[in-house]
């Protein structure tokens, strides 16, 4: 399944030659330019190697002292300069951002006291999958659930990844994962991987302190900006302890009742922190099924969607149980020395039924939260003022945005989609960017056959198409900005059951993991669907307030039933690093362990795997 073939090899490369232009000057030896000496023309070689890197070498051109490298990184902005370079240099190793640099063109310059020349030029043409990256748990076993969630630090240094289905009775971080050792199965782990140079290395296997059979840890994934504070959720744990507690081991009085792990990184060694539950939480619950936490580590976000009170706004009366899925929302604050609940939250019209809670989003200071309620019943379009009694439209979901003053937790809004209806299960999946003023919502069960952005919302052309709505806050409001689709939209696609933002909201990334063409690497051909539930993931990017899709993106190694796009995330972009989009495939199935295996065999069936771009 989803066997990354990377091997679009990096013995691939592109290259074109450009006759000596002037700019600036030119290249003299021994007093002659090229074009009278020896000069002529160049070749610029560009091979894609993975990480996410583009490797460009030249032979020396004869008077230069330096060398200039012009990016033009969508072939229509025009060159800036990338890197400024020794006479002795050769090559250049640059790092990129694959989904925007699809269409890029370089330039080398040779420079000297006279000034510079363009000497070669080279395409960033093809589908790029030799740059990419494929990354494997180091020990492998069948449906261990690898990549059903990622996240990304927001420097780019940092990938913790999921496997709920890891089945080792290890526990802690000090721990190896053993191949072998299944005496716990579904338990779950958390793998860190860590940047080191231009490669990617595990860094830690983690596992629950109080792991145990069935507790799905890993289920959910969250990092801080600087990579250094690891949140994890075990959705089915079963601990009967209410707040931050010391875990007893063999306490499994509360069945599926959830918890959530926080663990901190000094150098490169990984220790668990916190164990944190609900402050009425009982089994059932599913605390963990939402996760967020903020930039600065030091506000958590806890969705519990089958929490049963029917209490509303702030901090309301938790500890009768009204019905089934009413859902609720628990925030916590760091205070230097340890976590405490600050908050439980609720829907302003909460209901049976609405899975307040399902996800949720931090902006990067904490102080705004958004939670999801994808099966919340109301009519209403855009964001608006909730009717408690009107359950008109079972399932259409909603969204609530909070926002916090010192301490204390107020409903800034209730969002809905434009084309709301029954069953779009709007809310399945958020993200909110660093800022907390744009908000991207997904609605995998959406019915419209419309494409690209901005298309006919108004007709149903059949089942689970999927949407993506981006919202925008102006200051004094929220507003919708765009109504995002895929550009090969098609029914059972589940467009938006995964959505992430770059910190700035300018880059959405979306995953459709039930797409099935059998396109490879970025841009291919989308329109034969012969494997079914291969999966995509489609990148979109903004300019002012409008949007356009830049990249539609696929594993190297595309297989049916692989669920690629079942996990995305952004990070990086900050620091003078590109931005990094991971993709997840938790239904991948080849045998490779760690970073850019060989995927060919596909004998460890639902291994999963994670794709980064």
């Amino acid at each position: 399944m989803n066997t990354f073939k990377r091997y679009l090899s990096c013995a691939t490369v592109w290259t074109a030659a450009c006759l000596l232009t002037a700019c600036g000057g030119h290249v003299v030896d021994g007093g002659e330019s090229p074009s009278d000496g020896g000069g002529g023309t160049e070749t610029l070689s560009l091979t894609p190697q993975s990480v996410k890197t583009f490797h460009f070498s030249w032979a020396a051109v004869a008077g230069a002292t330096s060398y200039v490298l012009l990016e033009d990184p969508d072939g229509q902005s025009g060159y800036t300069a990338v890197a400024t370079l020794p006479a002795s240099a050769r090559a250049y190793d640059h790092e990129v951002f694959l989904p925007a640099r699809v269409n890029a063109r370089y330039m080398l310059q040779a420079c000297n006291a006279n000034g510079c020349a363009n000497r070669a030029s080279a395409n960033a043409s093809g589908h790029l999958a030799g740059a990419s990256g494929y990354v494997k748990a180091s020990a492998q076993s069948q449906n261990m659930g690898f990549g059903a969630r990622v996240a990304i630090s927001g420097d780019g240094n940092t990938l913790a990844v999921g496997a709920s289905g890891d089945g080792s009775d290890a526990t802690g971080t000090a721990g190896a994962p053993d191949p072998l050792n299944h005496g716990s199965p579904n338990s779950g782990a958390v793998y860190v991987f860590a940047r080191s140079g231009s490669t990617w290395v595990q860094q830690a296997y983690i596992k629950a302190s109080n792991h145990d059979a069935g507790d799905l840890f890993g289920d959910h994934v969250a990092l801080s900006a600087d990579g250094s504070v690891l949140a994890v959720s075990a959705v089915d744990e079963d601990g009967f302890s209410n707040g931050v507690a010391n875990p007893d081991p063999v306490d499994n009085s509360a069945p599926n009742a959830g918890a959530v792990y926080v663990f901190r990184r000094a150098g490169a060694a990984w220790s668990q922190e916190a164990y944190v539950k609900a402050s009425n939480g009982e089994a059932g619950d599913a605390f963990g099924s939402g996760l967020a936490l903020s930039g600065d580590g030091t506000t958590l976000a806890v969705g519990a969607p089958s929490e049963q009170s029917n209490a509303t706004g702030i901090n309301g009366d938790q500890h009768t149980n009204n019905g089934p899925d009413f859902g609720a929302v628990y925030v916590f604050a760091h205070n230097g020395t340890g976590w405490a609940q600050q908050a439980y939250v609720k829907a302003s019209n909460a209901g049976s039924g609405d899975q307040f809670g399902s996800s949720v989003a931090l902006s990067s200071d904490g102080n705004i939260l958004a939670a999801s309620a994808p099966g919340e019943d109301g009519f209403s379009n855009g964001v608006a003022t909730p009717d408690p009694a009107d359950n008109s439209a079972p399932d259409a979901g909603a969204v609530y945005v909070f926002r916090r003053a010192g301490t204390a937790w107020s409903q800034d809004a209730y969002v809905k989609a434009s084309n709301g209806e029954a069953g779009d299960a709007f809310g399945g999946a958020l993200a909110l960017s660093g800022d907390g003023t744009t908000l991207a919502v997904g609605a995998p069960a959406e019915q419209s056959g419309a494409t690209g952005i901005n298309g006919n919302q108004h007709v149903n052309n059949g089942p689970d198409f999927g949407a993506v709505y981006v919202f925008a806050h102006n200051g004094a409001g929220w507003a919708q900005q765009a109504y995002v689709k895929a550009s090969n939209a098609g029914s059972g696609d589940q467009f938006g059951v995964s959505v992430a933002l770059s910190v700035d909201g300018n880059v959405l990334a979306v995953g459709a993991w039930q797409e099935g063409s059998n396109a490879t690497g970025l841009n291919g051909i989308q329109t034969d669907n012969s494997r079914a539930y291969s999966g995509a993931a489609y990148v979109f990017a903004r300019q002012g307030s409008t949007w356009a899709q830049q990249a539609y993106v696929k594993a190297s190694n595309p297989d049916a039933n692989d669920q690629f796009g079942g996990s995305v995330a952004l990070g990086g972009g900050s620091g003078g690093r590109p931005l990094a989009l991971a993709v997840g495939a938790v239904k991948e199935s080849s045998n490779a362990t760690g970073v850019n295996g060989n995927p060919d065999d596909n004998s460890v069936v639902g291994s999963g795997a994670v794709y980064l771009y």
